[in-house]
C-alpha cells in the first residue's frame, strides 16, 4: 500500500511538473474601457474577389478611431486572422493619451475557397498557403487589394475612409503563422511596412519560415521597427521549435542592426500574454512618430566591408526594353545594352549616357579586352564581335549562339551557351588563333562567366540552379577540376536563383546577381552578404568609375549605381592575387 501510495505521489508531482503554466498577466490600462474616451467604431465586410488569390473568400473589419478626419490620411494598421488583442479599446486608449497616432486598423482574415452551394465538401483553408509562405504576394494582396477595397467604404456617417501612403505610417501585425507573415509583408515591402508586431511567431519549417534567422544576418539592414513575444512552452513538433525559433528571430535581428523588442514568458501557443503586451508594443512600435525609422547597423563584416555609410543606390536611366551585358573599360566608363530595342549605351565618367551604337545587333554578354576592345555576343547574328575605340567591327566567330563571355589578360575568350534543343549547356573556350573548343558541357543554362583575380581560375553561374560553378584553368586554356563552388539562396516561390552577371573585387569575393538582388560569396564560395537592389531582378553587373569602387547592375528596365568601399578586378588588367580566405 505504502508503495502504492508513494507510486501515486509521484505520477502526481510529476503530472503538476508537466502542465501547462498558470498564465496571469498584469491588465494594461489602455485594454480597458476607461471614462471620458471617445470611442471609435468598427465596420464589417467581406472580400471575394482576389486576383492575387483567386476564389477566395473572407471577411475583414474597419477599426476608425473617432479623431479620425478625412482631410488627414490615417495611419495604418493591418491585422491577420481577424481582430485580435482586444485592439479596438487600446486603440481607444493609446490614440486619446496620444501614445499612438490617429490610426484606423484593419483586421483580415485568411482566405477560404468555398466549396459549391449544396456540395458536401469541405472548404479550402488557405491560411498556410497565404501566411506561412516567404515571398510578396500577401503583401501585394494587402496594399493592391485590401486596402483600395477599405477606402472605397465609409464611415457610419459618411465619412470618406483615406489611408496613409507612407510606409513610415504603417504598421502590421499577427499571431502565429500571421506573424510570420505580417513580418515577411514588411520584409519584402519594407518601404511600404516600417513596424511589425509577432507573437508566437511561426519562423519554423512550414513554408520555409525557419530560413529568416540566416536571411537577416545576410542581408543589407531594411528600415524596420520589431517586437517579438513568446513563451518557453510553445509548440516544440514536427515544424521544430517555436520558442529557439523566437530567440533566432530575435538574435539574429539584433546582430544585423534591426531595432527589435521582445517580451519573454512561461506560456504556451496562444494570445494570453500577446494580448497583455499589445498595448506596450504598440507605444513602443509608434515611438518619436512621425520621425521615420531608419536602417540599423549590421554586425557582418563582409556587409560592413562592401558598403559605405549612408550610401545608396541611384538610378543612372530607365525606360529601356531589357537591360544587359554589363562591362566597364580601361577608363571605367560603363556600357550596358538594351537587348531588346537592340541598343548600345555607355556611361561617361562624368553620369553622362551616350547611345554608341545604335545598330548594335542584340548583343547580351559584353567584356573587354587588354588591348581596349570591347567584345559582344550579338544574339541576333549569332556572333562574337570585337568593337575597337573608334567603334570599328570585327567579326571574332560566326555561327556562335552565345550568351555571355569573358576575355583573359592572354586573349582567350571563354563563352557561355545555354540549352538548345538538341544540345545541353555548354562553355566554349575562343583561342587568339580563331580555334573554337568546348571545354564543359551539362549545366542546365549557363550564364554569367568571369575570372578570379589571378585569372587561374573560372567562375559560370548555372542559372536554372542554384550554383555557381569553378573551374581550374590549365596552361593550354582548357579546364579542369569542375566543381560547385556557390550556394546561392533562391526565392521562396522560384525552383532557382537565377544567377546571372558575375564579377570579383581584388578581394576575391564574387559577386552575382540573382533573383533575391546581388549574392556576394568569400572565396571559398560561400554567400555571406545579400545586397538587395530597388527593383526589378538585376541581370548582370560590373565594376565601374575611375577607381572601380562603383558597381552598376542592369535591371530590366532600367540600371542603377552604387559607390562601395571595394575595387573591382578587370579581367583585363594584370592578374592580382586575391586575399586568403577566412576558414
Amino acid at each position: 500500500m505504502k508503495a502504492m501510495l508513494l507510486m501515486i505521489a509521484v505520477m502526481t508531482t510529476f503530472a503538476g511538473m508537466t502542465q501547462a503554466p498558470v498564465e496571469n498577466y498584469p491588465v494594461d490600462p489602455a485594454s480597458e474601457v476607461q471614462p471620458g474616451v471617445p470611442k471609435g467604431e468598427v465596420l464589417k465586410f467581406t472580400f471575394d474577389h482576389s486576383t492575387i488569390f483567386p476564389g477566395t473568400w473572407r471577411e475583414y473589419w474597419i477599426y476608425i478611431p473617432a479623431q479620425y478626419r478625412p482631410d488627414q490620411p490615417a495611419c495604418v494598421y493591418v491585422n491577420q486572422d481577424g481582430i485580435q488583442w482586444n485592439a479596438p479599446t487600446e486603440f481607444d486608449n493609446l490614440i486619446y493619451r496620444k501614445e499612438m497616432p490617429v490610426t484606423i486598423g484593419v483586421f483580415v482574415t485568411p482566405g477560404r475557397v468555398m466549396p459549391d452551394s449544396g456540395a458536401i465538401a469541405l472548404a479550402r483553408f488557405n491560411r498556410s498557403f497565404e501566411y506561412d509562405g516567404l515571398g510578396g504576394a500577401y503583401a501585394q494582396f494587402i496594399l493592391n487589394e485590401i486596402l483600395p477595397d477599405v477606402e472605397k467604404q465609409k464611415t457610419s456617417d459618411g465619412r470618406a475612409i483615406r489611408l496613409s501612403k507612407n510606409g513610415n505610417d504603417r504598421a502590421i501585425g499577427g499571431s502565429s503563422s500571421g506573424a510570420i507573415c505580417a513580418f515577411t509583408a514588411a520584409w519584402e515591402y519594407p518601404n511600404e511596412f516600417s513596424r511589425v508586431f509577432s507573437a508566437i511567431g511561426t519562423y519554423v519549417g512550414l513554408r520555409g519560415g525557419d530560413r529568416y534567422p540566416v536571411l537577416i544576418r545576410k542581408y543589407e539592414p531594411k528600415p524596420i521597427r520589431v517586437f517579438l513575444q513568446d513563451g518557453a512552452n510553445d509548440n516544440n513538433k514536427y515544424g521544430g521549435d517555436w520558442w529557439k525559433a523566437n530567440e533566432m528571430m530575435e538574435r539574429s535581428l539584433i546582430f544585423a542592426g534591426y531595432e527589435v523588442n521582445h517580451v519573454w514568458g512561461e506560456g504556451t501557443h496562444n494570445h494570453k500574454q500577446g494580448t497583455a503586451i499589445f498595448p506596450e508594443a504598440m507605444r513602443w512600435l509608434w515611438k518619436n512618430w512621425p520621425a521615420p525609422v531608419a536602417k540599423g547597423n549590421s554586425k557582418n563584416e563582409f556587409l560592413n566591408d562592401i558598403l559605405i555609410p549612408g550610401e545608396d543606390w541611384q538610378l543612372v536611366g530607365q525606360g529601356y526594353q531589357f537591360t544587359e551585358g554589363t562591362a566597364a573599360n580601361a577608363a571605367g566608363e560603363v556600357f550596358f545594352q538594351d537587348i531588346r530595342n537592340a541598343k548600345t549605351y555607355k556611361v561617361a565618367l562624368d553620369g553622362k549616357l551616350v547611345t554608341i551604337n545604335p545598330d548594335s545587333k542584340r548583343a547580351s554578354g559584353t567584356s573587354f579586352g587588354a588591348g581596349g576592345k570591347r567584345y559582344v555576343v550579338a544574339g541576333a547574328t549569332k556572333q562574337i564581335i570585337s568593337y575597337d575605340k573608334n567603334e570599328k567591327e570585327t567579326i571574332v566567330a560566326d555561327s556562335f549562339p552565345g550568351n555571355d563571355l569573358v576575355v583573359a589578360g592572354n586573349g582567350n575568350i571563354y563563352v557561355t551557351v545555354p540549352d538548345g534543343a538538341a544540345k545541353p549547356g555548354r562553355i566554349y573556350l575562343l583561342r587568339p588563333n580563331g580555334e573554337k573548343l568546348v571545354v564543359d558541357e551539362g549545366l542546365k543554362y549557363p550564364n554569367g562567366i568571369t575570372l578570379s583575380p589571378d585569372q587561374t581560375q573560372l567562375y559560370v553561374a548555372e542559372s536554372a540552379a542554384h550554383w555557381i560553378w569553378i573551374y581550374k584553368i590549365l596552361p593550354d586554356g582548357k579546364l579542369t577540376y569542375k566543381q560547385r563552388y556557390g550556394w546561392l539562396h533562391v526565392p521562396d516561390t522560384d525552383e532557382n536563383a537565377w544567377p546571372d552577371g558575375l564579377k570579383c573585387d581584388t578581394a576575391g569575393r564574387v559577386y552575382t546577381t540573382t533573383r533575391l538582388g546581388i549574392q556576394v560569396l568569400d572565396q571559398i564560395g560561400r554567400v555571406n552578404a545579400i545586397i538587395p537592389v530597388p527593383s526589378g531582378t538585376p541581370s548582370n553587373c560590373c565594376f565601374g568609375g575611375a577607381n572601380f569602387n562603383t558597381i552598376y547592375v542592369s535591371c530590366g528596365d532600367k540600371v542603377y549605381r552604387r559607390k562601395l568601399k571595394v575595387r573591382g578586378c578587370n579581367t583585363f588588367e594584370n592578374p592580382h592575387k586575391p586575399v586568403t580566405p577566412r576558414l
